[in-house]
């Protein structure tokens, strides 16, 4: 099985470039609509897909997320090294909410939690481990 996103935002032109920055990706297959924005724009990294974006003109979903103490799901990205996680996490957390700010969990040992600007959770981490089992 493989599990697919689609970020649904306002502004995805934008939005696409954004992310492609944070996550060191580039556009690879992608429909414009009429006004330049995206029906659909699939970011990759290394020629694999990652996730789509497409426009959505829903503001109320983006305060939603702004506002949720706890949102009901976030994106997880493991990043392959702690470089790339502070620069994901400072560029997602610009005029975004950090929910969790960076720091260590029992499971990963360099890890973040935030809302960006156009109303995304992510849970950002690297060399992710499991905690030691019992004995």
């Amino acid at each position: 099985m493989t599990l697919g996103a689609t970020l649904y935002v306002s502004n995805s032109a934008e939005a696409a470039a954004f992310y492609c920055d944070a996550f060191g990706m580039k556009i690879g297959y992608s429909v414009k609509n009429d006004d330049g924005s995206y029906l659909h724009a699939e970011l990759e990294k290394n020629g694999t897909g990652g996730f789509a974006v497409s426009e959505s003109g829903d503001a109320d979903a983006r305060e939603a997320m702004f506002s949720a103490k706890t949102p009901t799901m976030s994106l997880g990205v493991n990043l392959d090294n702690d470089e790339e996680l502070r620069h994901a996490f400072a560029v997602l957390s610009e005029s975004g909410h950090v929910i969790r700010p960076l720091g260590s969990l029992p499971w990963s040992p360099s890890s973040a939690d935030l809302v960006d600007k156009y109303g995304v959770c992510w849970y950002i981490y690297v060399s992710q481990h499991k905690p030691d089992e019992p004995r």
